[in-house]
């Protein structure tokens, strides 16, 4: 079985895994989800990395997992240890040199988001979070996780993304259907600009490791089924 490397989004915490963390434990897989130093303002996203290769230890079968701006970490992990798979869910795919900051207006995120606000009566892109992440949250959960907030290190977000290129791992990308922050329409076109992938789709918000766990957590399970022997030569195909 995997070791699964959860890596949350942006000013978020290791908590936001915790109802996938049990489905994919039930199924025999291994898991950490660290909590990154994001509070740390000098904190750069190769201290992101860091915190997560030392959260993996000496454990390997390795599938790392990037929520949202999680994304710009996860394929710096693959970059240091010997990663058989990299997911993004709802991710924000990086290119070299990039900084995150830039990456919204290199990527067309605002006419995106615009338009799907047209279509929703503005639902898409609402400044309150209830109705942007977390609008299929249970509401007591959805309070949790905002009380769980976090600030973000401009180091890491004003920084360049470090890499000349995405790691040569075989990587899958997992859209949210009913995302109300990065419509589907437009992750479906980053997914296949960026990364050459069709995503597989899961009907919630971007928040889905909270409103949909086990959706989640089954259809991690699926990429990990192939042994490890197969993982490991597609990881060497991709290389």
């Amino acid at each position: 079985m995997a070791t699964f490397a959860l890596i949350h989004g942006a000013g978020d915490v290791g908590w936001y895994w915790h109802l996938v963390e049990p489905v994919l434990r039930r199924l025999g897989h291994d898991v950490v989800a660290p909590d990154l130093p994001c509070e740390d303002d000098t904190a750069t996203l190769l201290d992101y990395a860091a915190t997560v290769v030392e959260a993996v230890g000496e454990r390997r079968d390795l599938v790392v997992v990037g929520q949202s701006y999680g994304g710009f970490t996860a394929p710096l992990v693959a970059d240091r240890l010997p990663v058989d798979l990299v997911v993004y869910v709802a991710g924000m795919v990086p290119a070299p040199g990039e900084k995150p900051a830039d990456w919204w207006e290199n990527t067309g995120y605002r006419s995106a988001v615009e338009e799907q606000a047209r279509r929703d009566g503005g639902l898409t892109g609402s400044d309150d979070p209830f109705v942007a992440f977390y609008h299929d949250v249970p509401s007591s959960l959805a309070g949790e996780a905002l009380r769980r907030e976090r600030s973000e290190s401009d180091a890491a977000y004003s920084g360049p993304w470090p890499l000349d290129a995405l790691p040569a791992v075989p990587t899958r990308f997992v859209a949210c259907t009913e995302d109300r922050f990065f419509p589907v329409a437009f992750v479906r076109r980053v997914a296949a600009e960026r990364l050459g992938v069709v995503p597989d789709e899961i009907s919630a918000g971007h928040c889905v490791a909270l409103s949909r766990p086990h959706d989640l957590g089954d259809l991690l399970d699926s990429y990990a089924q192939r042994p490890t022997s197969e993982r490991r030569r597609a990881r060497t195909a991709a290389g």
